[in-house]
C-alpha cells in the first residue's frame, strides 16, 4: 500500500517531496494510516486536530489521542476547540456544514501562519462513492458526478487511491491504533445511509459495484475537462469579466446550445442552483429586472445582458421579482428576511408573530419568488378551509391603499407560500407529520396589524 499510495501522490503532482504538508487527523482509522503512510514515505508533516466538542468526552478522549500520535512521531502538532452548534445557530448552517466551515477556515489560517504548503484530508475511494450517490440523489452536474478532487486549492487527498478494505487491512497489519466514533454507527446522517444501507443492496446486484462506479467517475471527470475546456471558449466571446462581477451577453448567449448548460458552469460557481439556473434562462426571453439571488451573489436580468454582482450590491439594482435559491439565508433587498431551515422541534408551537412563518419544507419548492402581489392572486390564509383572492383578504383585514400597494408575496411553486408580514398560506402548515421547517422572519417593520 506504500507503493500504491507514493505512486498516487506522484501521478496526481499532489505535492513535492520536499514540500511539509498539514495533516488534517481527527484520530480515526483512515486518517491514522494516512498519518502512518505519511512517516513511512519520508514526507514533511505536522498534525491537525478540531475538537468540534459534539460528543462531550468522547471528542475530549480523540483530541489527547491525536495529540499522543503526533507526538509519537515527533512532529508538530495543533489542536483547537470550536463550539460548532452555537456556530451552527448563529449562522443557520446544519451541524455538518458548520463543522467544515470552521476546520477550513482553521486550517488556511494554520497554512498562513505556519511552514506548510498545503493540507491533507484522507478522504478515500468509498467516500467518492458516497459523495457520488449524495450528488446523484440531490441533482447534480458532471462535476458532482465525479466525486471528490484529488486536489482543491491547497487542499489535497492523497488517500483517494485506496478502498476502506484497504485500509482497514493496512490498518490491521501493522496494529495501528485509533479512536472509534460512535456517530458513525448511527444512521442519523445521510452518508451513513448510503453506506450502511444503501451500497449493501447495489453490492448484492453487482459485487464489484464500488470498482464499477470508480471507473465511471474517473470518465466523467475526464469528459468534464472536455467540456469545461469548451465551455471556457464560448466564455470568452459571450462574458465580460469585471473587478466587481461578471456581465454575460444576452444576445450572444441565446446563438449557444443548451443555453443552460453553459449558465451551469458558468453561474455554479457563484452558488446559483440549476432549478434557478433555468428560471434565468427562462427569464430571457421576457422582459428585464428579474433578480436571482445565491447565497453571495445576485443576478439581474437587464436588457441586453445578465449582470452578476455581489449580494451586497443589490440595493441598487431594480427588480419586481426576486429569486430565491435553497442556500440562501438572508436578503437585504427588496425587503429584510432572514431565511433558515430547522428540524422540527418537539416542543414546536405555530408562531403568532406575523413577521415569521414556518413553512413544511416538505411543500416547499425552490427557487423561492419574492414579488409585488397582482391582480386574480389568491391563497388560502392560516387557519381557514378554503382560499381567498388577496384582494378579498386585503379588505376584510381592512388593509390600507399605502399597505395594500405594499405589500410583498413570496411564492413556491406557483402557489403563494406568505403574505410576507400578514399571513402565511394553510397548505404550507406545519402538521404532526412535519419533519422539518422553513423559518423566515421579516425584520422590516413592525408587526404588522
Amino acid at each position: 500500500m506504500l507503493n500504491a499510495f507514493i505512486g498516487y501522490i506522484r501521478k496526481e503532482t499532489l505535492f513535492l517531496p520536499h514540500q511539509p504538508v498539514l495533516l488534517a487527523v481527527s484520530g480515526g482509522m483512515d486518517s491514522v494510516v494516512m498519518t502512518e503512510l505519511f512517516h513511512r514515505a519520508g514526507f514533511q508533516f505536522g498534525v491537525a486536530h478540531c475538537n468540534f466538542t459534539l460528543r462531550g468526552e468522547e471528542s475530549d478522549r480523540d483530541e489527547q489521542f491525536v495529540k499522543e500520535l503526533a507526538a509519537g512521531y515527533q512532529v508538530p502538532f495543533y489542536s483547537t476547540s470550536f463550539s460548532t452548534e452555537e456556530y451552527a445557530r448563529a449562522h443557520h448552517l446544519s451541524v455538518q456544514m458548520a463543522a467544515r466551515q470552521l476546520r477550513y477556515q482553521w486550517f488556511g489560517e494554520l497554512l498562513a501562519g505556519e511552514n506548510f504548503d498545503l493540507v491533507a484530508t484522507a478522504h478515500h475511494l468509498d467516500d467518492q462513492i458516497e459523495t457520488l450517490l449524495i450528488n446523484l440523489s440531490r441533482g447534480t452536474g458532471l462535476d458532482g458526478l465525479h466525486g471528490i478532487r484529488s486536489r482543491q486549492g491547497k487542499t489535497i487527498r492523497p488517500m483517494m487511491f485506496a478502498t476502506r478494505t484497504m485500509i482497514e487491512q493496512y490498518q490491521q497489519e501493522h496494529q495501528l491504533a485509533f479512536c472509534l466514533d460512535s456517530s458513525n454507527l448511527s444512521d442519523h446522517y445521510t452518508r451513513n445511509r448510503i453506506r450502511h444501507n444503501i451500497l449493501p443492496v447495489f453490492e448484492t446486484i453487482n459485487p464489484d459495484f464500488r470498482n464499477g462506479l470508480t471507473q465511471t467517475a474517473e470518465r466523467l471527470k475526464e469528459a468534464g475537462m472536455i467540456v469545461r475546456e469548451k465551455i471556457g471558449e464560448k466564455k470568452k466571446l459571450v462574458c465580460i469579466e469585471d473587478p466587481e462581477g461578471l456581465s454575460i451577453s444576452i444576445p450572444e448567449l441565446l446563438k449557444l446550445t443548451p443555453v443552460n448548460a453553459y449558465l451551469s458552469e458558468w453561474l455554479s460557481p457563484f452558488g446559483f442552483n440549476y432549478q434557478t439556473i433555468k428560471r434565468i434562462s427562462e427569464s430571457l426571453s421576457g422582459i428585464p429586472g428579474k433578480l436571482f439571488l445565491s447565497p453571495e451573489y445576485c443576478l439581474l436580468r437587464d436588457r441586453q445582458k445578465l449582470i452578476l454582482r455581489p449580494a451586497g450590491s443589490i440595493a441598487g439594482m431594480p427588480g419586481t421579482e426576486v429569486y430565491i435559491d435553497a442556500d440562501v439565508t438572508h436578503m437585504h433587498h427588496p425587503v429584510l428576511l432572514l431565511i433558515e431551515r430547522l428540524t422540527l422541534p418537539g416542543d414546536f408551537r405555530p408562531d403568532t408573530d406575523p413577521r415569521i412563518a414556518s413553512l413544511d419544507m416538505a411543500m416547499v419548492h425552490y427557487p423561492l419568488i419574492l414579488r409585488r402581489w397582482k391582480k386574480g392572486d389568491f391563497f388560502q390564509p392560516f387557519g381557514m378551509k378554503h382560499t381567498k383572492k388577496l384582494s378579498d383578504f386585503f379588505i376584510d383585514e381592512k388593509f390600507s391603499v399605502f399597505e395594500k400597494h405594499n405589500s410583498w408575496i413570496l411564492e413556491s411553486g406557483g402557489k403563494i407560500a406568505w403574505l410576507v408580514g400578514h399571513r402565511p398560506d394553510e397548505r404550507f402548515r406545519v402538521t404532526d407529520r412535519t419533519r422539518d421547517i422553513l423559518r423566515i422572519k421579516w425584520l422590516n417593520q413592525s408587526p404588522a396589524k
